[in-house]
Formats: C-alpha cells, sequence, structure tokens
C-alpha cells in the first residue's frame, strides 16, 4: 500500500492511498491526483505501484520532479520518508509497499486477487449474455445492413431492450459496476464501438491497438500502455468492424482479411482477422486530431525552429514542389497538413489520399479518396487513377497525402507541367534515402525509362526536400531541408538549408539539439528577390546563431 499527504501552498493537506497500479500526478482532469499549480504539468509524474515497491517516474514535465531537493532524472524506487516537489506543492511518502508487507498480507492478498479476477470474469459472462440476447431482440443478426435504421434509432432501441433484459434476466450485478454503466457497455458493444467508445472519446488518446478481445493497448503522450477495457468475444469484436467498415462500402472477410477505414471523425483504422491475424482480429486506430495544428504549435513543440518555419511558409506561398520525407509515425501527414495553410485561398486544390486525414481551410478544395477492389475484384480505383484524373480538373495545385507506388511518375509530370506548388509525403529514413526511393516508385509504374531519365525527372520536378524524424527518445523534429540543386554526374544533387545537429541528452533523458541555418540561399528565393519579391535574407544568416531545443517536448503528431 503506497501512502502519501500532498501538501499545497496554502498549508492544505489530502491524504491519499493508492494498494497498487499506476497513479499519474498532473493538472490535468484525467490524472488520479490532480496537482493544481501553474507549473505543474499536465501530465507530471507517475508512480507505479505493485506488491513490494514504488517507483517514481518524470513524464517529461516543463519544471521537472524533485525528490528531497535534487531534480528527478531516471525512474526511482520510493522510500518512507521522501519529500517530492512539483512546482509549488509539495508530496510527503509516509508508507510504501515492501516485501515484509506481502508476506503478512498472505492468504488475505491471495484470496482478493482470486476474487477480484472471478468478478472480472463474472462481468465479462454477464455482458456476453446480455450482448447476446439483444441481438436476438433487434435480430441484427438478420440485419446486417445497418443503413436500413438510423443509428440513432438502432441505439435508442438497444437501450430500451437492455433496460429489459437487466430487469427481466439479471439477479445480481457484479461489484465495481453500477447498472447505468453495464447498460452503458452493453449497447456500445451490441450498436456501437464497444470497448473502443471510451477510448476514442479520450481526447489524451491519440491511439489504440487492439491485439484480440482480451487485449488493447492504448498511446498517451508517447507512451504505450495496456488498457483494463477489453470485448467479451470475438465475435463482439468481428462486429465492431464490420460496424466501421460497412458504411465507406468496404468488406472484411476471409477471402478479404485486411482492411483500411475510418471512424466518422477522421480517424484511420486498419483492421486484420483470421486467418491473417493469428490471436484474433486486430485494429489499428491513428486517431484524428480534434484541434487543427497550426507552425506556430511546431515551434512551441520544439519540432522546428522559428527561421526553418517561416522559410517553409515562403516556399509554399512562391509555390516551390515540396516533399516530406520520414519515417511511420514521424508526423508527415501533419505537417503536410500545416503547410497546407499557407497556400492561397484563390487557388483550386485537388487532394488525393487513400484514407481521407487532409483538413484544407481554403474554399476551393476537391477530395478525392482511392477504392478497393469489391467482392468480384472490381472497381478498384488506385492513388495513380486519381493522381491522372486530377490532372484533367483544372487543379492549381495537387496534393498527394502519400507516393507509395508507379503514381509518383504522374506526380513527377504533374510538377514538371505547370502544376508548381503540388505537395506529398514519401517514406524514407533520409534525404538520400528518399531519392532512391522515389526512383524504385517511378519504376513500379511499368514504363521503361532508363535510371538517367528517373533521375533527371526527379531533379526538374521537385524543389524542397523536408525530413521529418521521429527520434529514440519519441520527440518528432525536421532534421534536414534541402533544396534539389540539379542534376550532375548522374546524381542529383542537394543543397542543405536548415539541418537539426544532436547535442547529447537534457536532463530528463530526451535528445538535445540545435536547429542550424548551413548559410546557403536557396535558388528560388534570390530569384524571386531578383523579380522584386521582399524575402527575409536574415533567415539563412549567421550558422552560429543555433537555436536550441532543450525545452521543447517535440510533439508533433503523426
Amino acid at each position: 500500500m503506497l501512502k502519501f499527504e500532498v501538501i499545497d501552498s496554502n498549508k492544505n493537506k489530502t491524504i491519499f492511498e493508492f494498494p497498487r497500479g499506476k497513479v499519474v500526478l498532473g493538472k490535468g482532469d484525467h490524472c488520479d491526483v490532480i496537482l493544481t499549480d501553474s507549473h505543474v504539468s499536465r501530465n507530471h509524474a507517475e508512480i507505479l505501484v505493485d506488491d513490494s515497491s514504488a517507483r517514481l517516474a518524470d513524464l517529461n514535465s516543463t519544471n521537472g520532479t524533485w525528490v528531497n531537493g535534487e531534480r528527478l532524472l531516471a525512474e526511482m524506487i520510493l522510500s518512507e520518508g521522501d519529500s517530492l516537489r512539483f512546482g509549488e506543492i509539495t508530496v510527503r511518502i509516509t508508507a510504501v509497499p515492501t516485501i515484509k508487507s506481502v508476506f503478512e498480507e498472505g492468504t488475505d492478498r491471495r484470496q482478493k486477487l482470486e476474487s477480484v479476477e472471478q468478478e472480472s470474469e463474472e462481468l465479462v459472462a454477464l455482458k456476453r449474455r446480455i450482448h447476446s440476447l439483444i441481438l436476438d431482440y433487434l435480430d441484427l443478426r438478420k440485419r446486417a445492413n445497418l443503413q436500413t435504421m438510423g443509428q440513432d434509432e438502432l441505439r435508442i432501441e438497444a437501450e430500451k431492450a437492455t433496460r429489459e433484459i437487466i430487469q427481466d434476466h439479471v439477479e445480481r450485478i457484479p461489484d465495481g459496476i453500477t447498472k447505468a454503466e453495464l447498460q452503458r457497455q452493453v449497447v456500445a458493444e451490441a450498436v456501437g464501438l464497444g470497448a473502443l467508445e471510451p477510448l476514442v472519446n479520450d481526447d489524451a488518446v491519440t491511439e489504440i491497438m487492439v491485439n484480440g478481445p482480451d487485449q488493447i493497448y492504448v498511446e498517451k503522450d508517447g507512451r504505450l500502455t495496456l488498457s483494463q477495457s477489453r470485448f467479451s468475444s470475438t465475435q463482439s469484436l468481428l462486429a465492431v468492424i464490420d460496424r466501421i467498415v460497412a458504411p465507406l462500402g468496404r468488406r472484411i472477410d476471409e477471402s478479404s482479411p485486411m482492411v483500411d477505414a475510418r471512424l466518422p471523425d477522421g480517424s484511420r483504422v486498419n483492421a486484420v482477422i483470421p486467418p491473417l491475424a493469428l490471436n484474433g482480429p486486430s485494429i489499428t486506430i491513428r486517431k484524428f486530431a480534434k484541434k487543427n495544428l497550426f507552425m506556430s504549435d511546431l515551434i512551441r513543440f520544439g519540432s522546428i525552429s522559428e527561421p526553418m518555419g517561416l522559410f517553409l511558409k515562403a516556399a509554399v506561398e512562391l509555390k516551390q514542389n515540396i516533399v516530406i520525407s520520414g519515417g511511420t509515425g514521424s508526423g508527415k501527414t501533419t505537417l503536410l497538413n500545416i503547410l497546407s495553410n499557407f497556400i492561397g485561398s484563390e487557388d483550386r486544390i485537388i487532394t488525393i489520399e487513400d484514407a481521407a486525414e487532409l483538413k484544407l481551410n481554403q474554399p476551393h478544395v476537391v477530395a478525392l479518396e482511392s477504392r478497393p477492389a469489391n467482392a468480384e475484384g472490381k472497381g478498384k480505383v488506385s492513388i495513380r487513377d486519381l493522381v491522372i484524373n486530377a490532372l484533367r480538373m483544372r487543379p492549381d495545385r495537387i496534393v498527394v497525402g502519400e507516393c507509395r507506388g508507379g503514381e509518383a511518375l504522374d506526380m513527377l509530370q504533374a510538377m514538371n507541367t505547370g502544376h508548381d506548388g503540388s505537395l506529398t509525403t514519401g517514406h524514407a529514413n533520409s534525404p538520400g534515402d528518399f531519392l532512391s526511393r522515389l526512383e524504385v516508385m517511378v519504376m513500379m509504374a511499368g514504363v521503361d525509362l532508363p535510371s538517367r531519365a528517373i533521375r533527371e525527372q526527379i531533379a526538374s520536378a521537385v524543389d524542397i526536400l523536408v525530413q521529418q524524424t521521429r527520434l529514440a527518445d519519441g520527440t518528432r523534429r525536421i532534421t534536414h531541408i534541402m533544396e534539389v540543386v540539379g542534376f550532375q554526374d548522374d546524381k542529383i544533387q542537394l543543397e542543405p538549408i536548415f539541418q537539426f545537429i544532436r547535442k547529447g541528452y537534457d536532463a530528463n533523458g530526451k535528445i538535445a539539439g540545435t536547429y542550424r541555418p548551413t548559410g546557403y540561399i536557396p535558388k528560388f528565393y534570390r530569384n524571386s528577390i531578383e523579380q522584386g519579391i521582399e524575402l527575409d535574407l536574415s533567415l539563412f544568416g549567421d550558422p552560429a546563431q543555433d537555436v536550441t531545443t532543450e525545452n521543447g517536448n517535440g510533439s508533433l503528431a503523426s
């Protein structure tokens, strides 16, 4: 048992006790211990309590966690009498779990654990039984096409059925759950997203990973944790997947066991079912940000410096063809969305994606989304088909969510034929790797072009290459901004404009470094100035004027 007292700046004292589990301290409303202080971060620190110890860790807080007068640099085991400081708030540890206390509790502890496990299994079994009765009541098994009934009407019917079933068929509700909460969970599983609903509605959760009905992981603040939520059965999980993909006209079954889809709020969904998924149906949900991010947010996060942000703004406004390169989860789509804010409102923009994620604010936008083949193997519309068609739609700008294959050739040709200011992204770990991969993608178009001709196309089409990187500590940085300056000796010539220089680790264990201009002024910048356009040359000034990132958290969303 962990016991401690919290003393605020007015000497008010509150006592807390936690037998085991994770205890989050911070000023966020979701925290287990809410610390109301301007110097405390939303998620400031956590204490992991088990049968024999309590371990304290700082959650990358802005002002740090202090233990007995010293800043906490790594996870530590707490002892009775330790004094913790969070801003102006003091936490005094009055009792911690020990090996001795485990032996003393002995049989009582085991009996309690067995009781909790039995109650959990009892609850799951009860939910499974109610769920089956609801399906019979609504005859949902015969009503596979949910479009025959509105979602609101269906939920009202399910709520009515659940109330009647609990009233008539349930003699005892297990401890730890109220009748209202049981009803909510059962209805969600019958006609909604089941165990995923509270996670999808939790703004702190950025990604959800389901590995079968009994295991759901979530990502919060860049950290993966196992959720307490679970589905009552594999059939319930499969039904949720069907409810996600059916409104989009897509299907998932043993003959087509993988699907990409999206939730009504735009969150991206990937689902895989048996026989491909050996441990049961798998779902990965990358939640769609409810709040639009802007360049000022990236600067505040430490993902980019202000001169770099101003340069990219000028590059978009001056219609440079920009490619964002980076690994999975590095924040490419987020950066693409932010750069699109600088496109003029008078431009006609065509966006092309596999699963719609871009949210452009301009008035003249046509959003296109690819489509997989139907059950007969017909009706497929690829990204490449959409790029080719977009050229017939009189676009001023073409924005492709990601180039993965033969569409790269058509994108390059569009950039070379008057569609300046186009934007796209691609997977690669460095600018050089991306150029090599882009060459391979062009070859995937099936056009017999020599390597030299492909490289010349790339060199003449792409103007600016931005490298987005997710570092080992989980932070996201724009590590390179480069200009494609030409083609010489069978090689594409790149000139670095800005770069991120690593300088070890800071006190919180995060990678520290500086954003540095190289002093090189891009060709388009010089040409624009010669044409009388006023631009700020000081952005490329003294390379020694570094911009440090030690205080940034690099929290660029993916």
